[in-house]
This record gives C-alpha cells, sequence and structure tokens, in this order.
C-alpha cells in the first residue's frame, strides 16, 4: 500500500496486512523491461499503483506483490549516535 526508495535499488514497503520491510530488489531485474531500474535516477521514479496494488515505473514495469513479500528483509543502516563523543582508543 506503501512504498518509498531507500537505496540504490531498495525500497520501504507497506504491505495491506501491516508487514513493514526494507527490500533490495535487484535480484529480480532481469530481462529488458527492468534495465532502466538499474539506474538508481530511474529506479528513484516507482510509484504504487493502486489499482495493481503493486510497485510500478513508467515503463510498466512492476513485481507482483508476493515477490515483493517474500524477498527477504535488509537490515537497516547503523546511524552512529552524534550525541555521544568518539573517543579513539590506542593499542
Amino acid at each position: 500500500v506503501e512504498a518509498s526508495v531507500c537505496g540504490p535499488h531498495s525500497l520501504e514497503l507497506i504491505f495491506n496486512d501491516g508487514t513493514r520491510k526494507r527490500v533490495n530488489v535487484l535480484p529480480l531485474l532481469d530481462g529488458p523491461i527492468f534495465e532502466p531500474l538499474r539506474d538508481p535516477a530511474y529506479f528513484a521514479r516507482v510509484v504504487v499503483d493502486p489499482v495493481l496494488g503493486t510497485v510500478v515505473w513508467p515503463n510498466e514495469a512492476d513485481f507482483a506483490p508476493e515477490a515483493l513479500y517474500e524477498l527477504p528483509a535488509e537490515e537497516e543502516p547503523v546511524v552512529a549516535d552524534k550525541s555521544e563523543p568518539v573517543t579513539a582508543v590506542a593499542a
């Protein structure tokens, strides 16, 4: 029901059952229809089609929601807490 780009080939997805996960779709980018999606700028043009209920791009490339749901979840990047000072320890 929702999708946002969170990496060169990664999407943050919310499914209609409430499941939320971040997935990398690069393994699915096989074949001529998906070739433009290898360009991160084009990949970022993703939208959710309310009729199809999945993500689509301007060239009509799309993925079945089930295929996206079955992809393994990516780990979110760890962001250092900038409020804590970082100190180096010499060996």
